[in-house]
């Protein structure tokens, strides 16, 4: 006989009740109902107290998720005053297989003079930066990130030429050919985040 097949569940999704099943790893219980904290295959395991134990199992194929506190590779798509729109590409190394969409707000941009940052002087759409993941977001299903560290911020950008910058300072850029100097919050780049 042929094994049922697997149930695949996300984050957020309620599996049953708490009085049909006690929540196993990778799940979590409230209001009286069984909720998956991962997205991956559900199990129904052993007998807790007489009770079927529910488990979610990640996939070791499975989409690698941004995590809190995860250093984070994203392109800029677009920024306005108080905050630059992203596409999350890298979670450290690894490319992901789907986009996901983060916010870097113009509080969370630099660690000092909160209060004086500019986004437009920080970020440009086409900026590739580097980032850390500070929340899971919200409705709009944005991550919300941080660049307010020296190893934090923008990594690669072209200037008005299409030329590749240099980083000159912390918060400048110049294009090598029209050396035209340009204004961004400028990582200090690890040799791990380095793309060979």
């Amino acid at each position: 006989m042929a094994p049922p097949a697997a149930r695949y569940c996300v984050p957020g999704e309620r599996l049953c009740s708490a009085a049909e099943a006690a929540a196993g790893s990778g799940t979590y219980t409230r209001h009286g109902s069984v909720f998956s904290a991962l997205a991956g295959c559900l199990r129904r395991g052993g007998e807790d107290g007489g009770v079927p134990v529910v488990s979610v199992l990640r996939d070791a194929e499975a989409q690698l998720l941004p995590d809190v506190g995860a250093v984070v590779t994203c392109k800029v798509c677009s920024i306005n005053s108080r905050f630059a729109k992203v596409h999350i590409l890298y979670v450290g190394s690894t490319p992901l297989k789907s986009t996901f969409r983060g916010t870097i707000r113009r509080e969370d941009i630099r660690a000092t003079e909160k209060d004086k940052v500019e986004v437009y002087k920080s970020f440009r759409p086409g900026d590739i930066v580097l980032a850390k993941v500070i929340s899971l977001g919200d409705a709009q299903s944005n991550y919300l990130l941080s660049t307010a560290e020296n190893e934090l911020g923008v990594v690669v950008a072209r200037s008005e030429a299409g030329v590749q910058m240099v980083p000159i300072s912390w918060c400048e850029m110049q294009c090598p050919q029209t050396h035209t100097k340009e204004l961004r919050k400028v990582a200090r780049v690890q040799p791990q985040f380095l793309q060979t």
